[in-house]
Order: C-alpha cells, then sequence, then structure tokens
C-alpha cells in the first residue's frame, strides 16, 4: 500500500524543479514567443498582457516548462515536431535568466500602474524585448552571461553549477 503523505514531497520536488540541462532550442522558442508576446505588449498597450507574461516568467522560475504554457508549447510541441534537436546547456543560468526576466515584466506591470499609463512600461518592456531578440535570434543568454560572472565573483558558489562557469579566455576565443 501507498501513503499519499510520503509521496508529496517527491511530487512537490518534481512539479517545482528547474530542469538541468536545458534544451537550447526549447529556451530559443520561449524567448521567441517571450519575444512575441513583449512586442505585442508594446504596440498595443494593452495592459492585462503584462500579468500572462510575468506569470510565465514565475512559472518558469519555479518549475521550468512545468507550469508554463510557453515552456510546454516549446518543449511539448515544437522541439518534438522540428525532430527534437537541440544542444544541452546548463539550466542554473537559464533559471537566473528566468528570473531577471521576472523582474523586468513585474516592474513593468507595476509601473503601469504607479505611472498611471503605458510609457514607462513601454520602455522596461523594451530592454526585455532586445534581451529575448538576444537569445531568440542568436542564442545569447545575456542573463546567462551575468550568471558567469556572478560566479565569477563568487557571488554565486560554483557548488552551484560546476558545469556553468566558462573561462572568459574560452569564451572571446
Amino acid at each position: 500500500m501507498i501513503d499519499a503523505n510520503t509521496q508529496t514531497p517527491t511530487l512537490l520536488r518534481a512539479v517545482f524543479s528547474f530542469p538541468n540541462p536545458v534544451n537550447e532550442v526549447a529556451a530559443r522558442l520561449v524567448a521567441t514567443m517571450v519575444l512575441t508576446l513583449t512586442l505585442l505588449t508594446i504596440a498595443t498597450g494593452q495592459w492585462w498582457l503584462m500579468p500572462i507574461l510575468a506569470y510565465g516568467f514565475l512559472a518558469r522560475v519555479l518549475t521550468g516548462p512545468t507550469l508554463s504554457p510557453m515552456g510546454l508549447l516549446a518543449t511539448r510541441v515544437f522541439v518534438p515536431w522540428m525532430g527534437d534537436r537541440g544542444r544541452l546547456v546548463p539550466g542554473p543560468p537559464k533559471r537566473f535568466a528566468q528570473s531577471v526576466g521576472l523582474i523586468f515584466s513585474v516592474s513593468a506591470l507595476a509601473l503601469y500602474f504607479v505611472t498611471d499609463g503605458m510609457a514607462a512600461s513601454r520602455m522596461v518592456l523594451s530592454v526585455l524585448a532586445v534581451f529575448a531578440a538576444l537569445e531568440a535570434v542568436l542564442g545569447f543568454c545575456a542573463g546567462c552571461l551575468v550568471f558567469n560572472y556572478a560566479m565569477r565573483w563568487g557571488l554565486i558558489p560554483e557548488s552551484m553549477c560546476e558545469d556553468c562557469r566558462v573561462d572568459v579566455e574560452l569564451a572571446t576565443a
């Protein structure tokens, strides 16, 4: 007989975990969807799109693709449809990048209400759009770069992600 109480911690860990490693193709597809939603929000000025954007980032920070509609679409539909191609990259820097996206999207939403309009929100969303475009088009993850430097400066312990450290000499060569 299975005791439901002993399964709960395992289930919670399974739901509230971030994948490591991460499929880079899936990450770029999510960035493409984030870019699309961000540009749509900027263009239309529809404030109600910002909570959807923020929820997506929150869901990905807490659970990876598990509770994220964009994450699920990328990992369960688009990547398999494309033939399950992909390069595996470390997960912790991608999670950090999602956290930064969460900060930007929540800040844009807060600015909408504090400033009573979209002008300030559009500025913050424009920065988010630039970084999403870099990830989507070029595969450059600015949050991952910051994560790497934070590890170098001792702000993030190397034990968190021993596979994440990239030597600057190698990255610039």
